[in-house]
């Protein structure tokens, strides 16, 4: 996370609804001395993966994320927990519906502002994620929630359309798939912006979003980084 200051820096914080994603709580000091509205927190539900990512036992990062989350409530920041692998851990392979239930029910009963249910490392299929999401909307505020898919398996989009069919309709993507998890061995980026919106579209949801400048601002990304990205829309 070292430079992350240097960016918000740079950018209009204020005018935004930015978010800052912390590992712990020097990193929420950091974005509240910042003036960050909105901080992001991951918890593995693996303690494997959690080891891996953040040093941390699944408790300990837990016991960090409650003292956080009762920090930010007092400085009117909103908060995010994203339950990263909650479908399947590159070392402890599937994982339960009920690991991610109770941890469900823990933030919620801190009072977290919203649940981002991730799937790091690209192992979901539509069928898991109906599933899951079938219970959170039965059971849950599904308003309070929102879905993290990686392509690995060329899937991401079939598990967005498996979560609006369960109510959802938030989603994180990055720009030209860019992004992944150095700690999860074989996963490649996110979900690309541009066919999340170009599939949105089709479905008659409006983004607010106009597809042929974003794929401007993808050819851009590009050429910026180098890279040969990989949504599928810029290949069109």
């Amino acid at each position: 996370m070292e430079g992350t200051e240097l960016v918000i820096d740079g950018l209009n914080i204020n005018e935004y609804d930015y978010s800052v994603l912390i590992p712990n709580l020097m990193g929420f000091n950091l974005a509240s001395q910042n003036e960050v509205k909105i901080v992001c927190m991951v918890l593995c539900m693996t303690e494997s993966f959690n080891l891996k990512n953040i040093n941390k036992t699944i408790s300990e990062s837990k016991e960090e994320y409650k003292d956080i989350i009762k920090r930010s409530k007092e400085k009117d920041i909103t908060t995010k927990i994203y339950l990263s692998a909650s479908f399947g851990c590159p070392y402890e392979g599937k994982v339960k519906v009920r690991q991610v239930l109770d941890n469900i029910d823990y933030f919620l009963e801190q009072g977290i502002d919203e649940i981002v249910i991730a799937d790091t490392i690209g192992a979901a299929n539509p069928k898991q994620v109906n599933e899951l999401f079938r219970i959170i909307e039965k059971d849950y505020q599904i308003n309070s929630f929102s879905a993290h898919f990686h392509d690995t398996r060329a899937m991401a989009l079939s598990n967005v359309y498996a979560s609006l069919q369960n109510g959802v309709t938030k989603f994180d993507s990055s720009i030209g798939g860019l992004g992944g998890c150095p700690f999860a061995p074989g996963a490649s980026g996110n979900l690309a912006t541009e066919d999340l919106v170009s599939m949105l579209h089709q479905m008659d949801f409006n983004t607010g979003i106009d597809l042929v400048s974003l794929l401007e601002v993808v050819n851009l990304a590009s050429r910026l980084t180098g890279l040969k990205l990989q949504g599928r829309m810029n290949h069109l």
